[in-house]
C-alpha cells in the first residue's frame, strides 16, 4: 500500500497549500490552536469548489475531554449530515467512558451518521486507559484508521506504543495506524527507518504568517492570554512537499 500523507487544516489558505504540497487527504477542522474543533460547513464548500481531494471532518464540539453529553452527541450527528451534503468523504470521531475506555454506545449515533464514509478514531486513544485495547475496539466498530501519538506528547516519544499498534495492524488486519503529533519530513524518515511498515502520517505543517494589520493594540488578547493575534498559523506548502518527498523516498 502506498504511503498516506494527511494534512490537518482549518482555513482555505491552508487547504490550498496542503493540496499544492502533495497531501493525499485533508482532516478539516476549526480552532487548531486548541486541538481542533468541528469545522464550518461553508469552509468545506469553499474547498470543494477548488479540489476533489478526500476530506475527513473532525467531529469535536468543544475543547477538553472526550466524555460527551447526549446533547453534544446529537449535535455532532446533525452536523455530520450537513457536512456530508457539503462533500465530506469521512469523519474523525471518538468518545470515551468515564473509565477511559472507548464508548461504543455513545459513538453509535455518530457511526450511523457516518455510514458508508471513511472513519478515523481521533486522539482520544492517546488519553484512553489502554491504547492497545482502544485500537482493537475501534476495529470492531468498523473504524478504518486510528490517529495516534502513541499515548505520548509527541509521536517520537510514543514510538514504543506505535510499534505495538503497527504489529497489531499487520497481524490482525486492523485499522490503519496514522501517526501524528510532531510529524514533519525528518520524523517521517525516522519512523520509516525504525518501522519500515509505517505508511500513514498526519501533520499540519504550520508556519506563522505575519498579519497585515498596521495598527496593533497590544495587551488585549482575543482569546487565551499569550496568544498572538498578529501571526496567523497557516500550513506551509514547502513543509508538506518536504514530507511528501520523505514519505515517497
Amino acid at each position: 500500500m502506498a504511503g498516506i500523507l494527511e494534512v490537518c487544516v482549518d482555513s482555505l489558505a491552508s487547504a490550498r497549500a496542503a493540496v499544492k504540497g502533495g497531501a493525499d487527504r485533508l482532516e478539516l477542522c476549526s480552532a487548531l490552536s486548541i486541538g481542533g474543533l468541528t469545522p464550518y460547513t461553508e469552509l468545506l464548500r469553499q474547498i470543494r469548489l477548488e479540489s476533489d481531494i478526500p476530506v475527513r471532518c473532525l467531529m469535536r464540539p468543544r475543547a477538553g475531554d472526550f466524555l460527551y453529553t447526549t446533547e453534544e452527541i446529537q449535535m455532532m450527528a446533525m452536523q455530520m449530515e450537513s457536512l456530508r451534503a457539503a462533500g465530506a468523504d469521512g469523519f474523525v470521531i471518538g468518545c470515551l467512558t468515564p473509565e477511559g475506555d472507548l464508548d461504543a454506545k455513545a459513538m453509535a449515533p455518530l457511526l450511523d451518521a457516518a455510514a458508508g464514509t471513511g472513519l478515523t478514531l481521533h486522539r482520544c486513544i492517546d488519553v484512553s486507559r489502554d491504547p492497545v485495547q482502544t485500537y482493537l475496539d475501534a476495529g470492531k466498530l468498523g473504524i478504518d484508521t486510528v490517529l495516534t501519538s502513541g499515548a505520548a506528547l509527541s509521536c517520537l516519544q510514543g514510538m514504543e506504543v506505535i510499534g505495538k499498534l503497527l504489529r497489531l495492524r499487520d497481524r490482525e488486519n486492523g485499522p490503519e495506524v496514522l501517526m501524528g503529533a510532531g510529524i514533519n519530513a525528518a520524523t517521517i524518515t525516522k519512523f520509516r527507518e525504525a518501522f519500515p511498515q509505517a505508511r500513514a502520517f498526519h501533520m499540519s505543517g504550520k508556519t506563522d504568517t505575519e498579519s497585515g494589520m498596521v495598527f496593533r493594540r497590544e495587551g488585549v488578547p482575543m482569546g487565551l492570554p499569550g496568544l498572538d493575534e498578529w501571526h496567523i498559523p497557516q500550513t506551509s506548502e514547502a513543509a508538506i512537499r518536504a514530507a511528501r518527498m520523505a514519505l515517497d523516498a
